[in-house]
């Protein structure tokens, strides 16, 4: 059974940092995306890395402040959020697909497994 856990949320000051990790098991070979969900809004695409971690993608809302990586072992795929503010407040959420590219990154239902998640509150 594929299984996926978040972890590393909490609560943050605007401007801080923090490092979130997607930890996997009971499957091979899979890209990981990341989501997140604000309180009363939709979920949001964050961004996502394929298996090799040779190509990443990110959302505009988050480009040049979140980099997500993994190394050669591939687990865990970490999610680094720098410079933080209160419009990142959410529940972050990593999930699992066979195939990724920048199109398919996006696409929620192209994901097949999804971990529970982890709160991340940023206050100012």
């Amino acid at each position: 059974q594929v299984q996926l856990v978040e972890s590393g949320g909490g609560l943050v000051q605007a401007g801080e940092s923090r490092r979130l990790s997607c930890v996997g098991s009971g499957y091979s070979k899979y890209a990981i995306g990341w989501f997140r969900r604000a309180p009363g809004k939709e979920r949001e695409y964050v961004g996502a890395i394929s298996w090799s971690g040779s190509d990443t993608y990110y959302a505009d809302s988050v480009k040049g402040r979140f980099t997500i990586s993994r190394d050669n072992i591939k687990n865990p795929v970490y999610l680094q959020m720098n410079n933080l503010q209160p419009e990142d407040t959410a529940d972050y959420y990593c999930a699992a697909t066979i195939h990724l590219d920048e199109v398919v990154g996006p696409l929620e239902n192209r994901y097949l497994y999804w971990g529970q998640g982890t709160q991340v509150t940023v206050s100012s």
